[in-house]
């Protein structure tokens, strides 16, 4: 601000053919100028501008007060309103607060130099090495602090205090298998000798980013009706069908078709509004299907299917009976060793924090989890930086999130080095700085510390795992909570999640849902190559916002973990003893899975 001076005040107020009583006025306005940090000329338009609309005012001493005190001050009230919300709404790095912190204590520190304390009044300490500064300034001076996932953000430094007073801990909720007297403990050497690799290989594995929002109807209608074509084979085998009749054509006897369900309108599937969409070599139409004959079915939208029924006009099927897919093989090894020790596995499912506070809470009690249990592999899935975070929506954070998930990924992997586990990445379309596609890429890690390369293994979302001789199916992608909504069913049991379990195993898919819900962006042709089950796994870990559970359908362990935090409280996480034995003479198969619970945080 350049200085404001009697003879550039004198120059503005000659310009305006302003009179003034005597040079005391003219001390007085420099006096305001200073005080309200504006400029000469700016105080002669405002004086302009106040006078002319009080007729007959002259510039004296005293209307000079009145001036202050019915513009200047107000004006100055204003200006540093809108200079505090243009610093609030402006994006900070930490750097910046901490010269602001230090700022903000030199001048509590001048200001206190030139008062005197009252009597038992609390002087703010001078920073010395006896008395050192105040924790405000060492919390963010501290390397240490900065790295912990507490300060990702300024207002993260508040702690939520729903989830500090959270009840349960550590109290658990679902049990499944021989959990008496089990010891939910690692190995002795967790994480070594452990075998983990992804199933597919890295030839067929979706391993980097890919060029999507692009896509050919011609080839999304490949893709669906080559999924008819090849679960239709295999329902043709099971149920020694010997064809498929066209949908359309009239017949007066009965007849078996194939085709994928899907509803007659944009609305919610129900009973009355059920479609079959065959294939090419079918006709490749669309019929009305009348259920009231059946006895009992369950459907959704993308199941492909063969029904029994009559269709005498050829423009409506009235199925008597449904023929619904049939499931994978498990995994044979090839070579069978039994370990002596089982396999402690942990499953993890974010959001990481609470949704009052970015502070990472919920992973720092998660790592003493682990620290205490020591499994042998944790499999951590997303979002590990929720873009459904209340401070994300508002952009409230000071950082990149590339550097907010770094920072995380960085506490979990050196939070977790005395225990020496196996850690598993998983991405979720939740994860703000990832891409949003489904099927989606792995993590990518750069900077990663070549030392603990070898504990990390970051897997596209969807993907099977192999983890010493056991096949973990995982996904992050809520496909319980988006079928649950589209499902319907008559006389099925009530158990919806075993029903929409057994359609994810037996459609062979990781998400046979056609058309996805909005919030999935589908690509078909990675989804044809990468989204799809190569086996049935032994373990399914699939996380939901729906209710945790631990079931066995068709042979197949499934697990929702939950997340491991619900709002503004805790959450819960999984884990499984998992041991590969060899079967007996009578028994095909041995499910590896022996233990397994849902923990609250």
């Amino acid at each position: 601000m350049s200085v404001v001076t009697a003879e550039s005040l004198k120059s503005e107020l000659d310009m305006f053919d302003i009179a003034y009583e005597s040079d005391i006025v003219l001390d007085k306005m420099i006096e305001q100028c200073i005080c309200n940090r504006i400029h000469a000329d700016e105080m002669v338009l405002e004086w302009v501008a106040y006078s002319s609309t009080k007729k007959g005012l002259n510039l004296t001493v005293e209307t000079l007060e009145r001036f202050e005190h019915e513009i200047l001050s107000k004006r100055s009230k204003s200006k540093q309103s809108s200079r505090r919300e243009e610093t609030l709404g402006r994006t900070r790095d930490i750097h910046t607060l901490q010269e602001l912190m230090k700022v903000e204590e030199e001048e509590d520190n001048l200001l206190d130099s030139y008062s005197t304390p009252a009597k038992g009044s609390q002087k703010r300490a001078l920073t010395t090495p006896e008395q050192p500064q105040s924790k405000r300034s060492a919390l963010l001076a501290s390397p240490g602090l900065l790295l912990s996932p507490a300060s990702f953000s300024p207002s993260s430094l508040t702690p939520s205090q729903k989830y500090s007073q959270r009840g349960g801990k550590g109290e658990v909720v679902v049990s499944f298998g021989l959990v008496q007297g089990t010891r939910w403990m690692g190995r002795s050497s967790p994480g070594i000798g452990v075998q983990l690799e992804l199933l597919e290989g890295p030839e067929v594995t979706l391993t980097s980013s890919y060029k999507f929002m692009f896509q050919r109807l011609r080839d999304i209608h490949n893709v669906l009706t080559d999924k008819i074509e090849e679960l239709g084979e295999s329902l043709k085998s099971h149920f020694h069908i010997d064809e498929f009749s066209p949908v359309s054509l009239p017949a007066q006897d009965a007849i078996t078709v194939l085709g994928q369900i899907c509803c007659d309108s944009n609305g919610k599937l129900n009973a009355h509004s059920v479609l079959l969409e065959a294939g090419p070599e079918q006709g490749g139409q669309q019929i009305p299907v009348d259920l009231s004959e059946l006895k009992e079915y369950s459907l959704f939208p993308g199941q492909v299917v063969a029904m029994d029924g009559m269709n005498t006009t050829g423009r409506k099927l009235v199925a008597s009976k449904l023929h619904e897919g049939v499931p994978l093989p498990f995994y044979t090894p090839v070579k069978l060793e039994v370990d002596e020790e089982p396999l402690n596995v942990l499953v993890a499912c974010g959001p990481f924090t609470p949704s009052d506070t970015l502070t990472y809470d919920p992973l720092l009690d998660l790592i003493n989890v682990i620290t205490r249990d020591r499994p042998d592999v944790c499999l951590l899935l997303g979002p590990f930086v929720d873009s459904k975070h209340e401070q994300i929506e508002k952009a409230q954070v000071t950082e990149t999130f590339e550097a907010i998930f770094s920072r995380c990924i960085e506490s979990i992997v050196d939070g977790t080095k005395s225990v020496g586990c196996r850690l598993v990445f998983v991405p979720s379309q939740r994860d703000i700085h990832h891409p949003f596609v489904y099927p989606q890429p792995p993590f990518t890690l750069t900077n990663f510390n070549k030392d603990h390369a070898q504990r990390v293994t970051l897997v596209p979302d969807p993907c099977t795992l192999l983890i010493d001789g056991v096949t973990f199916g995982l996904t992050s992608t809520d496909i319980l909570f988006h079928m649950g909504a589209e499902e319907i069913s008559s006389g099925a049991g009530s158990d919806r999640f075993s029903r929409i379990l057994k359609h994810i195993l037996t459609q062979r898919s990781y998400y046979p849902l056609y058309p996805p819900v909005e919030e999935v962006n589908m690509d078909y042709e990675k989804f044809q190559s990468y989204g799809q089950m190569p086996l049935t796994p032994d373990v399914l870990i699939i996380p939901s916002e729906l209710r945790y559970f631990i079931k066995d359908v068709l042979g197949c362990v499934c697990v929702n973990p939950g997340r491991l935090t619900k709002g503004q409280v805790g959450g819960t996480y999984g884990r499984l003893l998992i041991q590969r034995s060899a079967p007996s003479e009578e028994e095909k198969r041995v499910s590896p899975c022996l233990a397994a619970q849902v923990v609250k945080i």
